[in-house]
C-alpha cells in the first residue's frame, strides 16, 4: 500500500496539468470492462484523465434494461450515451477472468451468494473449454452477448438507427499485452 500512498502524494502536487479537468469532461468513448486489477483500461488504450468513461463490473457484464428497476450499470451507460453524448461503446473482457471462468466450469458459487447472483445476470452462460486457463472462447463469446445486450437498451437501439454510436467488443490477452477486436465481416477477433 505504501507505493500508491506516495504516489498519490506526488500525483496532487501538480495541478497545473489537472486544472482543466474541473471544466468538465467530454469522453469519446465508454469503456465497459471487467473489474479486475489486471485490466487498466488508461494503459491499454493510452487515454489521458477525461477521454474514457469507465464502467468496470465484475466479469463486464451488462444487466438486462429495466427502466422499471434501473441498475447502476443501466444509469452510467444512459448517462455516458445521452447526457455526454459518447460516439463509440467498447465492452472488453480479457484472458484469465475469473467471473467468466466460472461461468464455463460451472462452480459452485454457494460460499459467494452475491457473486453467484450477479454472475446469473450472464445469460446466456459462456461457452468454451474448461480445461483453457485463458478462457479465451468463452470470453470472447461472454463479449458478444454483451455487446447484443446492449443493443436491446432503447436509447442505445436509436443511437445506432441514427449512426450516431458504434459498438465494439475486445479481448485483452493480459499474458501478452494484445487487444482483439471482433470483425463482423469474419466474425472472428482480430489483432487491432
Amino acid at each position: 500500500m505504501q507505493p500508491l500512498i506516495d504516489n498519490a502524494r506526488l500525483f496532487g502536487q501538480r495541478p497545473e496539468e489537472f486544472a482543466k479537468l474541473a471544466e468538465g469532461q467530454s469522453p469519446q468513448v465508454l469503456f465497459i470492462t471487467c473489474s479486475d486489477s489486471r485490466v487498466v483500461p488508461a494503459l491499454i488504450t493510452g487515454a489521458r484523465p477525461g477521454e474514457l468513461f469507465e464502467l468496470r463490473t465484475a466479469g463486464n457484464i451488462v444487466p438486462p434494461y429495466a427502466s422499471e428497476h434501473p441498475t447502476s450499470e443501466a444509469a452510467t451507460i444512459e448517462y455516458a450515451v445521452e447526457v455526454l453524448g459518447v460516439t463509440d461503446i467498447v465492452v472488453c473482457g480479457h484472458s484469465h477472468c475469473g467471473a467468466v471462468g466460472a461461468l464455463v466450469r460451472g462452480d459452485d458459487l454457494t460460499a459467494v451468494p452475491a457473486v453467484r447472483d450477479w454472475l446469473a445476470r450472464a445469460e446466456p452462460r459462456p461457452a468454451g473449454a474448461v480445461e483453457d486457463p485463458a478462457v479465451a472462447e468463452g470470453v470472447q463469446s461472454h463479449v458478444l452477448a454483451q455487446v447484443l445486450r446492449l443493443r436491446s437498451y432503447p436509447f442505445i437501439e436509436a443511437k445506432l438507427a441514427a449512426r450516431h454510436l458504434t459498438l465494439r467488443a475486445w479481448y485483452y490477452e493480459v499474458h501478452t499485452g494484445a487487444v482483439l477486436e471482433h470483425r463482423p465481416d469474419t466474425d472472428a477477433f482480430q489483432a487491432l
